[in-house]
C-alpha cells in the first residue's frame, strides 16, 4: 500500500506557502498579469523578494544554491498550493521552463556550465528556455523524427535546425537545444547549452497560442545556422539526450498536473462559495440535487489527479524512473 502522508515539517512548509498565494499573491494576481502584457514586473518582482525573505525561494534546489532541497514528493506537494495562482510559481522562481532547466543544469551540466548558467537562473535574473519541438516532418510528440544536427567540428559542435514551440524562447538568456549526433535509435540525440545570442541563433517570431502572453510561457520560434559551440555545452555526454528528455520530461508532467490540480480546487472553492450565495427557485442553488452532482464529480476528479500524481512521485523517490514512466502519462491525461 503507497503511503502518501507527508512529514510534518513538510506539511507545515505547505502550510506556509499555502497561506503565501493566499495573503499575499491572490490579492495582486490581476496586477501582475496586467503589468506583464505591458512587460513590465514591479508587483512580481517585489513579491519574489518577500518570498526569499520567507525562506520560500526556489524551493527544488538544493541549499547550496539557496533552496530548500525538497524531491519530488516535496515539490508535488508545494507546486499544488503555487497552483491556486498562475503567477505563483513564478514568485517562487521554480516555473516551467527554468526549474526543469535548473534540474537539467544540476544534474548533467558540467562545472563551467552550472558555474555560468545556474547562479542567474537561481536568482530569477535571466530566464531560459527548452528546444526540443520542430515543424513537421521534425520532433513533436515523437522526438526520434529529430531533424536538428549538430556535427563535430574544431573539438566542438556545430548546430543546424528549426526548433518551434520553444516554451520561454522570446525573453531566454540561454536554451537548452536537443540535437541529434547520430543516427542510432537511442543514442542519437544529445542536449547542448546554446547563448541566446550566440551568432547563427535567430529568434523568429513569437508564436501566437490561445492564451495571454504572460510572464515568459512565451511560445518561440528559432533557426539555428552554422552555431558553434564548445564541447563543455554538452550536457551529460553526447548521445544522452533522449535519456534526460525522459529524467526531464517525466517531472515536468506531475509539476503541471500539481498546478493545474491546484488552479481547479481553486475553482471548486469559488464555485462552492457562490452555489451558498446564490439562490434559484426558492432555495440556494447549492441544495439542488443536479448541482451537488456536478460538485461531487470535479471533488472526485480532482482528488483522484492528486493520487495518480502522488503516486508517481513516491516511485520517482524511489528511484523507479522507468516504471514511473506510465503513470506519469495517465497522470497528464486525466488532469
Amino acid at each position: 500500500m503507497t503511503d502518501f502522508l507527508l512529514d510534518p515539517a513538510l506539511v507545515d512548509l505547505r502550510a506556509r506557502v499555502r497561506a503565501f498565494v493566499d495573503q499575499r499573491i491572490l490579492p495582486v494576481e490581476e496586477a501582475i498579469l496586467a503589468e506583464s502584457v505591458a512587460g513590465e514586473r514591479k508587483t512580481l518582482q517585489a513579491l519574489q523578494a518577500e518570498a526569499r525573505a520567507a525562506g520560500l525561494w526556489t524551493p527544488h534546489l538544493p541549499v547550496e544554491y539557496g533552496g530548500l532541497g525538497l524531491g519530488v514528493m516535496g515539490m508535488c506537494a508545494l507546486f499544488r498550493e503555487m497552483g491556486r495562482s498562475p503567477v505563483g510559481a513564478k514568485v517562487f522562481n521554480c516555473d516551467a521552463p527554468d526549474q526543469g532547466n535548473m534540474d537539467l543544469l544540476l544534474r548533467a551540466g558540467s562545472a563551467p556550465l552550472r558555474e555560468k548558467y545556474l547562479p542567474p537562473l537561481c536568482a530569477a535574473e535571466v530566464t531560459s528556455a527548452f528546444c526540443m519541438t520542430e515543424p513537421a516532418p521534425g520532433a513533436g510528440a515523437d522526438p526520434s523524427n529529430l531533424r536538428t544536427r549538430a556535427r563535430p567540428e574544431g573539438g566542438g559542435f556545430v548546430i543546424d535546425g528549426h526548433k518551434w514551440y520553444s516554451t520561454g524562447g522570446e525573453r531566454a538568456a540561454f536554451l537548452i537545444v536537443m540535437a541529434r549526433t547520430s543516427d542510432d535509435p537511442r543514442t542519437g540525440a544529445s542536449m547542448f547549452v546554446v547563448d541566446r545570442d550566440a551568432p547563427g541563433v535567430e529568434y523568429v517570431r513569437r508564436i501566437p497560442v490561445m492564451s495571454e502572453p504572460v510572464l515568459d510561457h512565451l511560445e518561440g520560434e528559432f533557426r539555428f545556422t552554422g552555431v558553434q559551440v564548445g564541447p563543455e555545452a554538452v550536457l551529460g555526454g553526447v548521445g544522452d539526450g533522449f535519456r534526460l528528455a525522459q529524467a526531464r520530461l517525466v517531472p515536468a508532467r506531475l509539476t503541471h498536473c500539481m498546478r493545474w490540480l491546484g488552479l481547479a480546487a481553486r475553482a471548486l472553492e469559488m464555485c462552492r462559495a457562490y452555489l451558498g450565495a446564490r439562490r434559484s427557485f426558492g432555495k440556494r442553488l447549492g441544495e439542488h440535487q443536479l448541482v451537488q452532482k456536478m460538485i461531487a464529480e470535479n471533488a472526485t476528479a480532482i482528488h483522484a489527479g492528486n493520487l495518480m500524481t502522488l503516486h508517481c512521485a513516491t516511485l520517482l523517490e524511489a528511484g523507479q524512473d522507468k516504471a514511473a514512466r506510465p503513470y506519469s502519462s495517465m497522470a497528464k491525461t486525466h488532469v
